[in-house]
């Protein structure tokens, strides 16, 4: 039977090929599934924010992670996990429920038709030629730019910033227990991450919550239960509410939604990809079945009930163990499964904490703003010499936390890159999808906002 076992394994994953073993692949994918299975406990937390049911998201985001992780493996073969996005969740909350006042219904029918674009872009083959036709520079503002949201939305969880009616914002009051509790959360995990600790923000995670539950915030409530229903998010999508809205609105949306899957995914697998040696003349085989694999997660997700899938880059802390084929995403899926089980601890982590004027997560905190400070490595490849590139980087980057806007950053960053270099006479080294998106927001999402 073993041996059997190990000729179907050999066939399905080419293990000898990949020159790695079952065993290795095994730890690599428990490696990947606990430096990113903090998501399973901030996505809940966070869009219950919209008025999501907080049990049935953790649901969905866990069955959407394993299906779209396991499809990535058996189809791809690629060592390579997903799940709901770091950035597109608060794109999701902060921006489409939040500035543009889409109910969370709406927002997941948005969610829908960006997947579904990307399924038929995918089968097309056109998917890795959108993203080329990005230039890097916007790549790299737009990451910065989100790493900063993230971070600035931690602070705030956390209480270590607070708003202000003349500066916007000022410092919290750092004696509060809240925010003592994400300061020494965000000191483990920063010294655990230091240290090459696997796991080291679910351990952060973990630790601040010990914190919290020592100063009195959060109640022991279990551990393990059989996971409620999806009843509260299955299929809620609002088709018919997200048509009703201006098509310059609805245009913006689901741009942006499938841009920003497009540029995580593609960066994602060429990064972890490059890592496990899986790339070949400087491509990556079997592309387009994994983005196939990520939009499928994506549709997935959006009718089960939860924000865009993609990719994930501490994949390559799998790699980094030993795993080389998709036999590793498998045992990972299989514990994104598992973790369904979980939910009363997801709900002591990520329910908050009540505070005057509001609700707190610093349990959460330390592990938005550690993320937040990881896309900021990004901002060493910008090209500082030369201002046509940096500057509408800079500017997006900046815009994105300043107006608390995905959306708005990423289409002022187009706008003012394509204007610059028109302007300098260097009209050419802009790709033709930037002038298009540019005026499309001029002439159509500029006076459709006021």
């Amino acid at each position: 039977m073993r041996v059997r076992i190990q000729a179907t394994l050999e066939r399905r994953f080419h293990l000898t090929e990949h020159d790695t073993t079952a065993g290795r692949e095994m730890l690599g994918g428990v490696t990947t599934f606990l430096t990113m299975s903090y998501i399973i406990f901030v996505q809940p937390g966070l869009l219950s924010q919209a008025g999501m049911d907080f049990q049935a998201v953790m649901v969905a985001t866990c069955l959407a992670s394993a299906l779209a992780t396991i499809l990535m493996g058996l189809a791809a073969n690629y060592p390579v996990a997903l799940a709901p996005g770091m950035g597109e969740n608060f794109f999701f909350v902060y921006t489409l429920c939040g500035a543009y006042h889409l109910s969370w219904q709406q927002a997941l029918a948005a969610t829908f038709l960006a997947g579904a674009a990307f399924m038929i872009l995918a089968r097309f083959g056109l998917r890795s030629k959108v993203v080329n036709a990005i230039p890097a520079s916007l790549k790299t503002g737009i990451a910065a730019g989100i790493g900063l949201f993230i971070t600035l939305i931690g602070m705030q969880y956390g209480r270590l910033v607070v708003a202000h009616p003349a500066t916007l914002v000022q410092l919290g009051d750092l004696r509060s227990p809240v925010a003592l509790t994400t300061l020494a959360g965000l000191l483990l995990t920063l010294v655990l991450t230091a240290l090459q600790v696997r796991g080291a923000i679910l351990l952060g995670i973990l630790g601040s919550t010990l914190v919290a539950a020592a100063l009195g915030m959060v109640r022991y409530t279990g551990f393990i239960a059989w996971p409620g229903g999806l009843a509260a998010t299955w299929w809620k999508m609002d088709f018919a509410g997200l048509l009703k809205l201006d098509p310059a609105t609805i245009g913006i949306v689901v741009f942006v939604l499938f841009f920003l899957a497009l540029f995580d995914t593609v960066g994602t697998l060429v990064g972890v990809g490059r890592q496990a040696g899986l790339m070949r003349d400087g491509m990556l085989p079997r592309a387009e079945r994994a983005l196939f694999s990520d939009a499928t997660g994506t549709v997935a997700g959006a009718a089960l009930g939860t924000s865009t899938v993609t990719c994930y880059i501490e994949s390559a802390a799998g790699v980094s163990d030993g795993a080389r084929t998709g036999l590793a995403n498998l045992t990972t899926g299989a514990l994104l499964l598992v973790s369904v089980l979980f939910t009363p601890l997801a709900r002591m982590i990520g329910g908050g904490v009540p505070v005057a004027g509001g609700v707190a997560y610093p349990t959460l905190a330390p592990a938005l703003i550690l993320v937040g400070a990881m896309m900021m490595r990004s901002v060493r490849e910008m090209e500082w010499d030369d201002p046509t590139e940096s500057v509408p980087a800079f500017l997006t980057m900046i815009l994105i936390p300043f107006s608390f806007s995905i959306a708005a950053g990423v289409a002022a960053g187009f706008v003012i890159y394509a204007a610059t270099k028109l302007l300098t006479g260097r009209w050419k080294e802009c790709p033709a999808l930037v002038y298009v998106f540019a005026i499309l927001y001029v002439l159509v999402a500029l006076p459709a906002r006021h």
